[in-house]
Protein backbone atom coordinates (compact mmCIF):
# COMPACT_ATOMS: atom_id res chain seq x y z
CA UNK A 1 0.00 0.00 0.00
CA UNK A 2 1.06 3.51 -0.83
CA UNK A 3 -0.48 6.43 0.94
CA UNK A 4 0.14 10.04 0.27
CA UNK A 5 -0.84 12.62 2.98
CA UNK A 6 -1.55 16.40 1.59
CA UNK A 7 1.71 16.45 0.01
CA UNK A 8 2.83 19.72 -1.94
CA UNK A 9 5.42 20.43 -4.26
CA UNK A 10 6.86 24.05 -5.67
CA UNK A 11 8.82 25.38 -8.19
CA UNK A 12 9.54 29.00 -7.35
CA UNK A 13 6.18 30.70 -6.86
CA UNK A 14 4.72 28.11 -8.47
CA UNK A 15 2.55 25.13 -6.84
CA UNK A 16 2.58 22.48 -8.55
CA UNK A 17 0.85 19.97 -6.24
CA UNK A 18 -1.91 21.63 -3.52
CA UNK A 19 -2.52 19.19 -0.70
CA UNK A 20 -2.92 15.81 -2.28
CA UNK A 21 -3.61 12.90 -0.33
CA UNK A 22 -5.02 8.92 -1.31
CA UNK A 23 -4.52 5.77 -0.59
CA UNK A 24 -3.34 3.22 -3.58
CA UNK A 25 -3.67 -0.20 -2.48
CA UNK A 26 -1.95 -3.52 -3.27
CA UNK A 27 -3.50 -5.98 -5.99
CA UNK A 28 -5.81 -2.46 -7.62
CA UNK A 29 -4.18 -1.17 -10.97
CA UNK A 30 -4.00 2.45 -9.38
CA UNK A 31 -4.10 5.39 -12.16
CA UNK A 32 -2.95 8.78 -11.97
CA UNK A 33 -4.83 10.37 -14.90
CA UNK A 34 -4.95 14.68 -15.71
CA UNK A 35 -4.30 16.79 -19.23
CA UNK A 36 -0.80 18.34 -19.38
CA UNK A 37 0.28 21.00 -16.51
CA UNK A 38 -1.98 19.02 -13.83
CA UNK A 39 0.86 18.03 -11.99
CA UNK A 40 0.28 13.82 -12.31
CA UNK A 41 4.03 13.73 -13.64
CA UNK A 42 5.54 15.67 -10.16
CA UNK A 43 2.99 13.53 -8.35
CA UNK A 44 4.38 10.22 -9.58
CA UNK A 45 7.92 11.63 -9.34
CA UNK A 46 7.53 12.79 -5.58
CA UNK A 47 6.13 9.10 -4.92
CA UNK A 48 8.81 6.79 -6.18
CA UNK A 49 11.45 9.91 -4.57
CA UNK A 50 12.88 11.66 -7.76
CA UNK A 51 11.84 14.43 -6.37
CA UNK A 52 11.42 15.52 -2.94
CA UNK A 53 7.65 17.20 -1.43
CA UNK A 54 7.87 20.21 0.31
CA UNK A 55 5.55 19.24 2.83
CA UNK A 56 3.48 16.22 3.42
CA UNK A 57 4.34 12.09 3.78
CA UNK A 58 4.86 9.37 1.38
CA UNK A 59 4.32 6.43 3.04
CA UNK A 60 5.01 2.99 1.76
CA UNK A 61 3.05 0.07 3.96
CA UNK A 62 3.32 2.95 6.71
CA UNK A 63 6.68 3.40 6.20
CA UNK A 64 7.15 7.29 5.73
CA UNK A 65 9.42 7.30 2.73
CA UNK A 66 9.75 11.48 2.78
CA UNK A 67 11.26 10.71 6.37
CA UNK A 68 14.13 8.07 5.29
CA UNK A 69 18.06 8.08 4.92
CA UNK A 70 19.40 7.16 1.49
CA UNK A 71 20.20 3.67 2.83
CA UNK A 72 16.33 3.59 4.28
CA UNK A 73 15.28 4.73 0.48
CA UNK A 74 17.40 2.27 -1.34
CA UNK A 75 15.64 -0.78 0.66
CA UNK A 76 12.05 0.29 -0.31
CA UNK A 77 13.13 1.20 -3.92
CA UNK A 78 14.37 -2.57 -4.49
CA UNK A 79 11.23 -3.61 -4.00
CA UNK A 80 10.05 -1.35 -7.62
CA UNK A 81 9.19 -1.95 -10.66
CA UNK A 82 9.40 0.32 -13.15
CA UNK A 83 8.57 0.41 -16.43
CA UNK A 84 9.63 3.49 -18.43
CA UNK A 85 7.63 5.03 -21.59
CA UNK A 86 10.01 4.78 -23.55
CA UNK A 87 10.97 0.83 -22.38
CA UNK A 88 14.22 2.03 -22.22
CA UNK A 89 16.19 -1.07 -23.04
CA UNK A 90 19.46 -1.14 -23.70
CA UNK A 91 20.45 -1.22 -27.20
CA UNK A 92 23.48 -3.51 -27.00
CA UNK A 93 22.35 -6.35 -24.54
CA UNK A 94 19.88 -8.53 -25.59
CA UNK A 95 16.18 -9.54 -24.41
CA UNK A 96 17.80 -11.39 -21.77
CA UNK A 97 20.47 -9.16 -20.74
CA UNK A 98 18.02 -6.90 -20.45
CA UNK A 99 15.97 -8.86 -17.67
CA UNK A 100 18.62 -9.61 -16.25
CA UNK A 101 19.83 -6.27 -15.56
CA UNK A 102 18.34 -5.82 -12.33
CA UNK A 103 18.98 -9.20 -10.88
CA UNK A 104 22.90 -8.20 -11.54
CA UNK A 105 22.37 -4.72 -9.67
CA UNK A 106 20.41 -5.95 -7.00
CA UNK A 107 19.87 -9.52 -6.85
CA UNK A 108 21.89 -11.70 -4.67
CA UNK A 109 21.65 -16.03 -5.98
CA UNK A 110 23.57 -18.37 -8.40
CA UNK A 111 23.61 -17.39 -12.06
CA UNK A 112 21.55 -20.23 -13.02
CA UNK A 113 18.89 -18.93 -10.65
CA UNK A 114 19.22 -15.57 -12.14
CA UNK A 115 18.87 -17.26 -15.45
CA UNK A 116 15.63 -19.06 -14.24
CA UNK A 117 14.22 -16.50 -13.20
CA UNK A 118 14.96 -14.66 -16.36
CA UNK A 119 13.13 -17.07 -18.05
CA UNK A 120 10.41 -17.58 -15.71
CA UNK A 121 9.69 -13.34 -16.22
CA UNK A 122 9.82 -14.08 -20.08
CA UNK A 123 7.45 -17.02 -20.27
CA UNK A 124 4.88 -14.85 -18.07
CA UNK A 125 5.06 -12.25 -20.68
CA UNK A 126 5.32 -14.67 -23.45
CA UNK A 127 8.34 -13.91 -25.00
CA UNK A 128 10.74 -16.88 -24.23
CA UNK A 129 11.59 -17.77 -27.72
CA UNK A 130 12.93 -13.79 -28.05
CA UNK A 131 15.71 -14.06 -25.24
CA UNK A 132 18.84 -13.87 -27.57
CA UNK A 133 16.90 -11.16 -29.79
CA UNK A 134 18.18 -7.57 -29.46
CA UNK A 135 15.70 -4.60 -28.83
CA UNK A 136 16.43 -3.46 -32.83
CA UNK A 137 14.93 -6.98 -33.49
CA UNK A 138 11.27 -6.57 -31.91
CA UNK A 139 8.65 -4.69 -32.23
CA UNK A 140 6.93 -1.84 -29.95
CA UNK A 141 4.60 -4.09 -28.52
CA UNK A 142 7.70 -6.56 -27.76
CA UNK A 143 9.89 -4.08 -26.23
CA UNK A 144 6.81 -3.14 -23.86
CA UNK A 145 6.52 -6.64 -22.61
CA UNK A 146 10.61 -6.78 -22.37
CA UNK A 147 10.20 -3.87 -19.85
CA UNK A 148 7.29 -5.59 -17.97
CA UNK A 149 9.81 -8.74 -17.14
CA UNK A 150 12.50 -6.33 -16.49
CA UNK A 151 10.05 -4.15 -14.16
CA UNK A 152 8.41 -7.92 -11.65
CA UNK A 153 11.83 -9.43 -12.33
CA UNK A 154 12.93 -8.58 -8.33
CA UNK A 155 9.71 -9.51 -7.08
CA UNK A 156 8.47 -5.69 -6.39
CA UNK A 157 5.67 -4.73 -4.24
CA UNK A 158 5.48 -1.82 -6.04
CA UNK A 159 4.90 -1.07 -9.97
CA UNK A 160 4.90 1.96 -11.61
CA UNK A 161 4.28 2.58 -15.05
CA UNK A 162 4.64 5.91 -17.62
CA UNK A 163 2.53 5.48 -20.09
CA UNK A 164 2.91 2.20 -20.71
CA UNK A 165 0.81 2.18 -24.21
CA UNK A 166 2.63 5.39 -25.38
CA UNK A 167 3.04 4.36 -29.52
CA UNK A 168 1.36 1.35 -29.49
CA UNK A 169 -1.86 0.34 -31.47
CA UNK A 170 -4.93 -0.11 -29.89
CA UNK A 171 -4.84 -3.84 -29.80
CA UNK A 172 -1.57 -4.15 -28.39
CA UNK A 173 -2.22 -1.60 -25.63
CA UNK A 174 -5.35 -4.08 -24.56
CA UNK A 175 -2.92 -6.68 -24.37
CA UNK A 176 -0.64 -4.62 -22.42
CA UNK A 177 -3.45 -3.61 -20.35
CA UNK A 178 -4.19 -7.01 -20.12
CA UNK A 179 -0.83 -7.92 -18.65
CA UNK A 180 -0.52 -5.44 -16.33
CA UNK A 181 -3.73 -6.27 -14.48
CA UNK A 182 -3.10 -9.98 -14.48
CA UNK A 183 0.47 -9.52 -12.66
CA UNK A 184 -0.89 -6.78 -10.24
CA UNK A 185 -3.81 -9.49 -9.09
CA UNK A 186 -1.45 -12.35 -9.42
CA UNK A 187 1.53 -11.06 -7.41
CA UNK A 188 -0.71 -8.60 -5.20
CA UNK A 189 1.39 -5.12 -6.51
CA UNK A 190 0.30 -2.48 -5.31
CA UNK A 191 0.13 -0.79 -9.28
CA UNK A 192 0.95 2.98 -10.10
CA UNK A 193 0.14 4.11 -13.95
CA UNK A 194 0.38 7.96 -15.12
CA UNK A 195 -1.76 7.96 -18.37
CA UNK A 196 -3.43 9.56 -20.91
CA UNK A 197 -4.93 6.60 -22.38
CA UNK A 198 -9.11 6.10 -22.07
CA UNK A 199 -8.75 2.61 -22.72
CA UNK A 200 -6.59 1.96 -20.05
CA UNK A 201 -8.84 4.00 -17.82
CA UNK A 202 -11.92 2.66 -18.94
CA UNK A 203 -10.87 -0.76 -18.59
CA UNK A 204 -8.13 -1.34 -15.90
CA UNK A 205 -8.86 1.57 -13.39
CA UNK A 206 -9.58 -0.18 -10.00
CA UNK A 207 -8.97 3.20 -8.24
CA UNK A 208 -8.44 6.57 -10.59
CA UNK A 209 -7.25 9.78 -9.26
CA UNK A 210 -8.09 12.67 -11.77
CA UNK A 211 -5.65 15.37 -11.18
CA UNK A 212 -6.91 19.49 -12.15
CA UNK A 213 -4.55 22.14 -11.79
CA UNK A 214 -2.43 20.84 -9.00
CA UNK A 215 -5.17 19.27 -7.11
CA UNK A 216 -7.18 16.13 -6.83
CA UNK A 217 -9.92 17.08 -8.08
CA UNK A 218 -12.06 13.31 -8.59
CA UNK A 219 -10.92 9.85 -7.42
CA UNK A 220 -12.94 7.08 -7.57
CA UNK A 221 -13.11 3.27 -10.12
CA UNK A 222 -13.63 2.76 -13.85
CA UNK A 223 -17.15 2.20 -12.69
CA UNK A 224 -17.97 5.16 -10.67
CA UNK A 225 -16.52 7.27 -13.55
CA UNK A 226 -19.61 6.27 -16.23
CA UNK A 227 -21.86 7.82 -12.94
CA UNK A 228 -19.73 10.86 -12.20
CA UNK A 229 -20.91 14.51 -12.23
CA UNK A 230 -17.82 15.97 -12.29
CA UNK A 231 -18.04 18.53 -15.18
CA UNK A 232 -14.42 18.42 -15.37
CA UNK A 233 -13.98 14.82 -15.16
CA UNK A 234 -16.58 14.01 -17.43
CA UNK A 235 -14.89 16.64 -20.29
CA UNK A 236 -11.84 14.86 -19.99
CA UNK A 237 -12.99 11.65 -19.88
CA UNK A 238 -15.64 11.78 -22.80
CA UNK A 239 -14.58 14.98 -25.14
CA UNK A 240 -15.75 13.56 -28.42
CA UNK A 241 -19.23 12.91 -29.35
CA UNK A 242 -17.92 9.27 -29.95
CA UNK A 243 -17.16 9.17 -26.13
CA UNK A 244 -20.42 10.39 -24.41
CA UNK A 245 -22.12 7.86 -26.96
CA UNK A 246 -19.94 5.01 -25.59
CA UNK A 247 -20.37 6.49 -22.04
CA UNK A 248 -24.32 6.11 -22.46
CA UNK A 249 -23.82 2.91 -23.55
CA UNK A 250 -22.10 1.61 -21.07
CA UNK A 251 -24.27 3.20 -18.58
CA UNK A 252 -27.10 1.31 -20.52
CA UNK A 253 -25.24 -1.80 -19.73
CA UNK A 254 -24.84 -1.54 -16.21
CA UNK A 255 -28.60 -0.38 -15.74
CA UNK A 256 -29.27 -3.94 -17.19
CA UNK A 257 -26.72 -5.82 -15.44
CA UNK A 258 -28.94 -3.56 -12.26
CA UNK A 259 -25.55 -2.18 -10.94
CA UNK A 260 -26.84 1.18 -11.35
CA UNK A 261 -28.50 0.93 -8.29
CA UNK A 262 -25.24 0.69 -6.48
CA UNK A 263 -24.15 3.76 -8.17
CA UNK A 264 -27.57 5.41 -7.44
CA UNK A 265 -26.86 4.20 -3.48
CA UNK A 266 -23.31 6.16 -3.87
CA UNK A 267 -24.53 9.13 -4.83
CA UNK A 268 -27.65 9.26 -2.06
CA UNK A 269 -24.76 8.74 0.70
CA UNK A 270 -22.19 11.23 -1.03
CA UNK A 271 -20.38 8.88 -2.76
CA UNK A 272 -17.12 10.22 -4.55
CA UNK A 273 -16.72 13.72 -6.27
Amino acid sequence: MIELQDIRKSFGEKEILKGVSTIMEPGKVNLIIGSSGSGKTVMMKCIVGLMGVDKGKVLYDNQDFTAMDDKEKKTIRQEIGMLFQGSALFDSMTVEQNVMFPLEMFGTGTLKEKKARVAECLERVQLKEAAKKFPAEISGGMKKRVGIARAIVLNPKYLFCDEPNSGLDPQTSLLIDKLITELTQEYNITTVINTHDMNTVMESGDHIVYMYQGQKQWEGSNKDIVFSKDQKLNDFIFASEFLREAKEMRQLEMFKDGKWRDQLKKEQEGGKK
